[in-house]
């Protein structure tokens, strides 16, 4: 199979932030769509800050890869909501650790509400294999 590639052509501005701004998928690639994930624990306990809800958020994530033999390399889309002003400079450095670069792409929007009061932030993985 084709490899994922991921590019920020020279034609547009760079990215702004830690993604690219096209993942392309070979034609023969399998594609996984996770639901969209939170940050709750493995006994359903939710964490009150929005570091932590993005910590135990990104290792669910990781977890349902794995489960399906896959890894960050395999993730070609980011969606991302959240109720409150994202830590930049936290984010990153989690995301870093998760993705690495090249970065997939990537869509974030500040949002009033999610599915429960206490949910701070949603992120939903497309993945290809």
């Amino acid at each position: 199979m084709k490899k994922i590639t991921r590019k920020n052509p020279i034609q547009v501005p760079s990215p702004v932030g830690n993604y690219s701004h096209l993942t392309i998928i070979p034609k023969d690639a399998t594609m996984y769509a996770l639901s969209g994930q939170i940050g709750v624990g493995v006994n359903g306990e939710l964490p009150s800050s929005l570091t932590e809800q993005v910590r135990r958020t990104l290792k669910n994530i990781q977890l349902i890869l794995e489960a399906e033999g896959l890894n960050a390399a395999n993730v070609v889309k980011a969606n991302i909501w959240a109720t409150e002003e994202i830590n930049w400079d936290d984010f990153y450095q989690q995301w870093e650790t998760m993705f690495g670069n090249p970065y997939p792409s990537m869509t974030i929007a500040y949002i009033t509400a999610l599915g429960l009061p206490e949910i701070k932030i949603e992120i939903d993985i497309w993945a290809a294999k």
